[in-house]
């Protein structure tokens, strides 16, 4: 059995190793990074470090280390398929299985490969909307909206024109293969097998997310279309369930402020840039998800919903209650005055207004209360009044009994619950308690503690040369086009190293950006994620690595040479080690293998 690799990235990525991690260790914050004991060994003192913006654990003291994954992997005592299966159930994700053969080649679409097709796609479409005659219709639609050109420019705004092939025929031109266009929703199959573009006379906004990938686009008809609003289909790296729209522009704006500021629309994000409120960004027509909550709770301390004042934004509201206190994160809530959407809000009343809107905003327990109350007509009717109370303490329970509110914020819920009810504390509690006796939430299960022995890669002459060409190739990717000129597989005598190897020789792609914690989603071995992270992010530049990597290269050269002769004395050759570690720079405050960043 096996599993597809876009599945397995999807689950990682809904999965914060944060939250899971805390779920068995006390973390606490060091800087950038999270420290606590290590389930994996007798700790004593804070040895195990994980970074939130990498996705990534690392031990300093007994070597454990990976992703997500790898973690519930040793935690738990399981193999890889069951630990993915356990986080997709814990974060509501279908997997499907394959029994292909794991050594047969596979359909799969590698996620970079899909990344590279779709930023084609951005300036074909951005070519399209600067021709003179083919763009103009786009160009004025644009124009009507009040976005600058300038504006257009910065979002990468493109046009898909009404033509059933045009992405189709500029890509075979381009020799870009069917099924790689099909893979990344770009085009459409029909039931006569027929292939035709997924967007077309649309204006196209690009999706890309916090690491400048393109994952996918939105368009806007130019036309009659019914489907106002169309999306890219799901694909490995994309889902519009845990992605939002101008998170690339938001990020750094979101981490200064601590506020990340959620609308419905395209425009409706773009103004608000273009009026000066760069931390907003967009769900993909979908209402407000606990794969938002997870992903923008990574840059944000407070979530501010901006929604329609009608009954879909009560039910939104509703929403967004369960899911801030079932993924404990602050919400509040906006709507905008006048029935207006943000986009002409902000055009008519400006900036500061749209400041005031967002800092003024609810708190989401408030709002649900005020809302129901509002649906009774403020009745003085006790029956009424119980109903109300009873329906908004059902709806507070199903969140809190989902086993994620720790005693703390239970606690703050509760008092602040008993200032909007004008009830004890007390009695909350009770009424809380009593209706969260069947939780559904799947969690992960603590186990005792699993013990991890460091792995070993050699200590003599060749070992330390062919360590040293995996990890400058770990921390500088573009050396694989050179260094696989020179050393193949079987170069690496131990078979951890070897399987790295393999495996980058698969993954990195030229243009194509690494991610450390994608390529740890392809290892099933956790001796293998061991030492992939002890290597990676050394800290150095890029000069002292090629350095590195061209003695790493000349000293592996020297020993396959001389192999018998080291090989039958089992020395080791003391100046040769110098001359590899002869230009590599003094370890970082831990371990070479995590650096601040």
């Amino acid at each position: 059995m096996r599993m597809d690799h876009g599945i397995i990235t999807r689950v990682q990525r809904a999965n914060d190793i944060v939250e899971i991690i805390s779920e068995h260790v006390n973390l606490v914050r060091k800087g950038r990074e999270m420290a606590g004991l290590c389930p994996f060994h007798d700790d004593h003192k804070p040895s195990m470090y994980v970074n939130p913006d990498k996705q990534i654990f690392k031990c300093f003291a007994c070597g454990a280390g990976g992703d997500v994954i790898k973690f519930v992997q040793m935690r738990e005592g399981l193999s890889f398929i069951r630990a993915v299966e356990r986080l997709a159930e814990r974060a509501g994700i279908k997997i499907n299985f394959s029994t292909q053969p794991r050594d047969e080649k596979t359909s799969d679409v590698d996620p970079g490969d899909v990344e590279k097709v779709n930023r084609w796609a951005l300036t074909h479409w951005r070519k399209n909307l600067a021709n003179s005659a083919g763009g103009k219709i786009c160009r004025d639609y644009i124009a009507q909206r009040q976005i600058p050109e300038k504006t257009a420019g910065e979002f990468s705004l493109g046009f898909a024109p009404e033509k059933w092939d045009d992405i189709l025929t500029a890509a075979r031109q381009k020799k870009i293969p069917d099924s790689l266009l099909l893979a990344s929703g770009l085009i459409v199959k029909n039931e006569q097998g027929r292939l035709y573009d997924k967007f077309r006379n649309r204006l196209m906004f690009p999706i890309i997310d916090s690491s400048q990938r393109v994952i996918g686009f939105g368009g806007r008809t130019l036309g009659d279309d019914p489907a106002k609003y169309m999306n890219s289909p799901a694909t490995v790296i994309f889902d519009k369930s845990n992605s939002v729209y101008a998170l690339d522009k938001a990020r750094h704006e979101i981490v200064s402020t601590g506020t990340a500021v959620i609308v419905e629309g395209y425009t409706d994000v773009i103004m608000a840039h273009r009026f000066e409120c760069k931390n907003v960004v967009a769900t993909l027509g979908t209402s407000f998800t606990a794969g938002h909550a997870r992903l923008l709770r990574r840059f944000a301390k407070d979530i501010v919903l901006i929604f329609d004042s009608d009954i879909a934004g009560a039910t939104a509201a509703d929403r967004a209650l369960e899911i801030c206190l079932a993924e404990k994160i602050d919400i509040r809530l906006a709507s905008v005055p006048q029935g207006k959407d943000p986009c002409d809000y902000v055009l008519a009343a400006g900036t500061e207004a749209f400041k005031r809107l967002i800092q003024n905003a609810t708190d989401v327990m408030q709002y649900r209360w005020e809302r129901l109350s509002e649906k009774l007509g403020k009745s003085d009717n006790l029956i009424d009044r119980r109903r109300a109370t009873e329906d908004f303490l059902k709806t507070v329970s199903m969140a809190m009994s989902s086993g994620t509110v720790d005693a703390i914020t239970q606690g703050l819920i509760i008092n602040r619950l008993s200032r909007i009810l004008q009830m004890r504390p007390e009695v909350i509690r009770k009424e809380i308690e009593r209706r969260g006796a069947s939780a559904n939430r799947i969690s992960i299960n603590t186990v005792e503690n699993q013990k991890v022995a460091k792995v070993a890669t050699g200590a003599d002459f060749g070992a330390k040369a062919q360590r040293e060409i995996i990890e400058a190739v770990l921390n500088e990717p573009r050396f694989f086009e050179i260094a696989g000129k020179r050393v193949k597989a079987d170069d690496f005598e131990d078979p951890i190293l070897r399987q790295i190897w393999v495996l980058l020789s698969r993954t990195i792609r030229p243009g194509a950006e690494f991610s450390l914690s994608d390529f740890l989603a392809r290892i099933e071995s956790t001796d293998v994620s061991d030492v992939v992270v002890e290597l990676s992010d050394n800290g150095q530049d890029i000069e002292t690595l090629r350095k590195r990597l061209n003695g790493a290269m000349n000293a592996l050269a020297e020993y396959k040479g001389k192999k018998p002769k080291i090989s039958a004395s089992k020395t080791i050759d003391d100046e040769r080690l110098r001359k590899i570690t002869s230009i590599k720079t003094k370890p970082d405050r831990r371990n070479p293998g995590f650096m601040p960043i």
